[in-house]
């Protein structure tokens, strides 16, 4: 993971990532850290180890746990940061 030396979010909040919660606050950090994530030089090695590894949790690569999700499912995401 020596991509993950290199991530924008290293000087984040974590809990910007991994925010506690579906609505309200969360929606907002969640909405924070794919700003962050869009921005990253290693966005896309960050998304292919969350989706290989099955990351549960937080944003990875600009994906929230649904997007996750519903990649993992054979659905379409919802739209996200490329």
């Amino acid at each position: 993971m020596e991509w993950s030396n290199r991530a924008a979010c290293l000087t984040a909040e974590p809990e910007v990532f991994f925010p506690i919660g579906s609505g309200g606050g969360a929606l907002d950090e969640v909405s924070a850290a794919k700003i962050i994530c869009a921005a990253c030089g290693v966005l896309t090695e960050c998304r292919d180890y969350a989706l290989r590894t099955r990351q549960p949790f937080g944003v990875w690569g600009g994906l929230d746990e649904e997007q996750r999700r519903a990649i993992w499912a054979g659905r379409s995401a919802p739209a996200f940061a490329r």
